[in-house]
């Protein structure tokens, strides 16, 4: 399964996010710093260390809006 098949509800963790297996061609501390910034979407805590993105808020953000 794709980034493309997945629902908009999804949720997809950090590794499945970035480059070179995700769509967003950026490092993990690039996208940290762009998160803290606001520039990209927040994160949804799963766990005390467990993080994830809905796949909606990515797609937004590939299509030049974020959140």
């Amino acid at each position: 399964m794709t980034f493309d098949d997945l629902p908009d509800e999804a949720l997809v963790r950090l590794n499945q996010l970035l480059y070179p297996v995700g769509p967003v061609p950026v490092a993990r501390s690039t996208w940290w710093a762009g998160v803290r910034d606001g520039r990209f979407p927040e994160p949804v805590r799963l766990g005390p260390r467990t993080t994830a993105w809905r796949v909606g808020d990515i797609r937004k953000l590939l299509h030049g809006g974020v959140q």
